[in-house]
């Protein structure tokens, strides 16, 4: 007894001895990459020596003698912090995701080859100007120095990652920047999805009041009348189906419906401001991520100092200010996407048909090394209107007749796309007239670019806008036939097609990605917007007060009352409000009056410390379940997210939307009242089966947490809980301060996205302005900066945005100087 008890010791001792090295083994190797911010570097290429102060937050600021310089160093500092990060945007823009996963991303590879970015990207190297063409290659080789010396001093592989994920790391081109901004278009692209399920639902609603209501106009000017899609293209019911890919969401760069471009930005003048001078706020909404999309920076240039967020990999600061102008960006909503529906030529299916004939299309071979597997060879196919996409992506195979491919049509597939140009331009500005004028350069994505000076405001939509015919069979609201001429895009229309607003009479400007124009087609530049709801609460923040300061534009992008919520619950409870007899305790009944009881007596305000906001979410979406599942079957499940126009339509009987309400399949009558009542019923189900029947108890803070998850390492067992961040959140989907719920799965209002940026600028003291990022600047789970920042940004709070040098120095943590060799 006493050996086998010795031998049990001695083996756990010994598990515990090999576990402890294990565990040292990999946090030494892990921590190798750790970069040192205190450190003196040789560097070729520099034209003289830079400075590097990383401040107390782990901002860099660059201090060059020189533009070439300052470009150099924020290469070099993007690689020292978010070197993964960079690899795999990169990969992601060339089609080269399996190489390091396997074959679970050969889905998002073939995507990516056929969109053909990277050599688009390429060949799109010598449009820049001059100016950025130097800053291209002085920042590819600030990042080449850091790969440099990663190899050299053995420095970990340069992030923990690639310990897991073994590749070679090939040197930065400028080409690899450009391909970034392309990749962002695709991300914050929404169009073609909307195009195929307008089509879709299409097919299954005849009624054409039913298709406006589930898939409403932001109210405005009418829109005439478009033909059925099934009279569009003859042989298509709404019984047609055809397999579809699901891809691996870590890797798919295409956002879900509703999660694809979201942002608030305004600025008040001189007339509207307490300080007597200009305003503005501004925060660019992304699927959350850890570490996040964004990296804070500032830098000195020729033109004077400049400081905001930038994007690893790519040299310019999107967004933030300098010391003549500030500037931010929301999602503009341009309809810059068009799916075209080729014939194929019945003789010979290497042709489809144009207005002049059957034409060949034009074809390349491409091939994707997999991961312990074969190679593919994937054919590549392009028409007049646009690269060729397979029937089994984006459902395409679901809107498409037999013998017709999809193809589609796209701004940021330009081979001459000058973005990159206009976002260094944007850098150097110093007015707003100089800041509109280099934003005529951009191409896609479109966004809204906000600017202010000290003395003017201006917001303008920057990017190609398509020329279509004012005859467009279905003004691209859906697919089209793609040999008909009027449906083909005629070029691009000239920048002064893009709305812009200077200077308005009422001293303020702003976009919370709402209808902005309402002009008939085809310069009506969206049907589809991406808000109708936040626009009316940031109206009545900006317009309760005569001036504004630093502090209330703070508060209003901190700001989380819905107006949804006070708008709708007011409908769909009017019949349940205060009604019926006294329930005993423990009864469905009784559970529904204290849910109905603690609605009737909220203001509306989304706090994560409240259970009234758990109860409303729940039930709308329940609503909207019931609404839709009768009429739409299957189809259901890609209306994930409440479209509170849609609610507002049934309740209020619009067109005769109250149809909605009635199941067709059941023999009773139902009124709107019993949806209502039956849909809070299976929400307080929900509710009790999760969380417990406490109602008052509940947080909806506990429903709504930020998942900043590490896109790669993030779904691994055990090591999750050190690379994903949660954090408890307030907010909603319809919140200025706005957190998406997911939609999905066993806990739809998970916050997925929202503002990773937010900035706030004030030119009366441009040094007071302040900015903050929901995680932290590096991308090393192992850093105090990993997830530092988050910390802050979770309470609403900001750090200084000065470009003051003394003020970087002495909160420093550390000085990297590049010494030229």
């Amino acid at each position: 007894m006493a050996l086998i008890f010795r031998t049990l010791v001695w083996l756990t001792t010994a598990f515990l001895v090999l576990g402890t090295i294990g565990v040292l083994t990999v946090y030494y190797l892990a921590s190798r990459s750790l970069p040192d911010y205190d450190k003196i570097i040789p560097v070729s290429g520099l034209t003289a020596d830079v400075e590097i102060v990383r401040d107390n937050s782990g901002v860099p600021h660059i201090f060059p003698t020189s533009d070439r310089d300052a470009f150099y160093a924020l290469g070099y500092a993007h690689a020292q912090d978010r070197l993964w990060q960079m690899t795999l945007m990169r990969r992601t823009a060339q089609g080269r995701l399996s190489e390091l996963f396997g074959a679970r991303t050969v889905e998002t590879d073939k995507l990516l080859r056929r969109l053909d970015l990277y050599p688009r990207a390429v060949q799109s190297v010598d449009s820049q100007d001059a100016m950025t063409r130097d800053a291209l290659d002085s920042y590819a080789a600030g990042v080449n120095a850091r790969i440099s010396e990663i190899n050299r001093d053995s420095l970990g592989r340069g992030a923990p990652e690639f310990f897991v994920f073994n590749a070679p790391l090939a040197p930065w081109q400028p080409a690899d920047s450009i391909a970034l901004v392309k990749l962002m278009a695709l991300q914050l692209s929404s169009h073609l999805k909307e195009e195929v399920l307008r089509a879709r639902t299409s097919l299954l609603l005849p009624d054409e009041n039913r298709l406006a209501d589930i898939l409403p106009d932001i109210p405005g000017q009418g829109v005439a009348a478009l033909p059925e899609y099934a009279a569009l293209m003859p042989g298509l019911s709404g019984a047609t189906q055809f397999a579809r890919t699901d891809p691996d969401p870590l890797f798919w760069p295409v956002a879900e419906r509703g999660l694809a471009g979201a942002s608030n930005a305004w600025a008040a003048d001189e007339s509207r401001s307490a300080t007597g001078s200009t305003l503005m706020a501004n925060d660019p909404h992304l699927q959350f991520t850890a570490p996040a999309t964004w990296y804070l920076a500032r830098m000195q240039l020729s033109a004077g100092g400049v400081i905001g967020a930038t994007i690893p990999g790519i040299p310019a600061i999107m967004v933030g200010r300098s010391d003549s102008i500030a500037w931010g960006l929301t999602s503009s909503y341009l309809d810059d996407q068009d799916v075209f529906i080729e014939e194929l030529n019945p003789d010979n299916p290497e042709e489809y048909r144009t207005p002049d004939g059957f034409k060949e299309f034009v074809t390349r071979s491409s091939i994707i090394e997999v991961k312990d597997s074969t190679p593919l060879t994937l054919i590549l196919r392009w028409t007049d209107n646009g690269l060729v996409l397979p029937s089994t992506q984006f459902d395409l195979g679901t809107i498409t007749p037999r013998d017709h491919v999809a193809a589609l049509g796209w701004t940021a597939l330009s081979t001459r796309d000058t973005s990159m140009s206009a976002a260094i331009g944007l850098m150097y500005a110093q007015s707003v007239e100089e800041a509109l004028e280099v934003s005529k350069d951009f191409v896609a994505p479109s966004q809204n670019l906000t600017v202010i000076d000290g003395d003017s405001i201006a917001m303008k939509m920057i990017g190609a806008m398509p020329r279509r015919d004012a005859q467009h069979q279905s003004q691209g609201r859906m697919p089209s036939l793609g040999w008909r001429a009027e449906n083909r895009w005629q070029g691009m229309l000239p920048d002064d097609a893009n709305p812009v607003f200077v200077n308005p009479t009422g001293g303020i400007v702003g976009n919370t990605n709402n209808k902005i124009v309402d002009r008939p087609f085809p310069l009506h530049v969206s049907y589809d917007w991406g808000d109708s709801q936040r626009v009316m609460r940031w109206q009545g923040l900006m317009q309760g007060r005569e001036v504004h300061t630093r502090d209330s534009f703070i508060e209003a992008q901190l700001d989380t009352v819905s107006i949804t919520a006070r708008a709708l619950l007011p409908l769909i409870g009017a019949d349940l409000w205060f009604t019926g007899e006294a329930a005993p305790e423990g009864t469905p009944e009784r559970l529904r009056q204290r849910a109905l009881e603690l609605l009737a007596n909220w203001n509306g305000e989304m706090n994560e410390h409240l259970p009234e906001p758990l109860i409303y979410s729940a039930w709308l979406r329940a609503l909207q379940d019931r609404l839709i599942q009768d009429d739409l079957g299957p189809l259901a499940a890609d209306f994930t997210r409440v479209e509170p126009l849609f609610i507002e339509r049934v309740y209020r009987d619009v067109d005769g939307a109250s149809a909605w309400c009635n199941v067709i399949r059941s023999a009773a009558d139902e009124t709107c009242t019993d949806i209502a009542r039956l849909a809070l019923d299976d929400a307080l189900v929900w509710i009790s089966e999760t969380y417990g029947t406490a109602l008052e108890s509940l947080r909806w803070g506990d429903a709504h947490q930020a998942t900043h998850d590490h896109p790669v390492l993030g779904g691994v067992p055990i090591l999750r809980y050190f690379v994903n961040i949660r954090q408890s959140t307030s907010g909603g989907d319809h919140t200025l301060m706005r957190g998406r719920g997911s939609g999905e799965g066993p806990n739809p209002f998970l916050n997925v996205h929202g503002a990773a940026y937010r900035g706030v600028y004030d030119f009366a003291d441009p040094d007071s302005s302040v900015f903050i990022l929901s995680t932290g600047q590096s991308g090393h789970f192992l850093s105090r900066h990993y997830d530092d920042l988050g910390i802050l940004w979770r309470r609403g709070e900001y750090i200084p945005m000065s470009l003051d040098a003394n003020l970087a120095r002495a909160a420093s943590v550390g000085v990297t100087r590049l010494v030229r060799q």
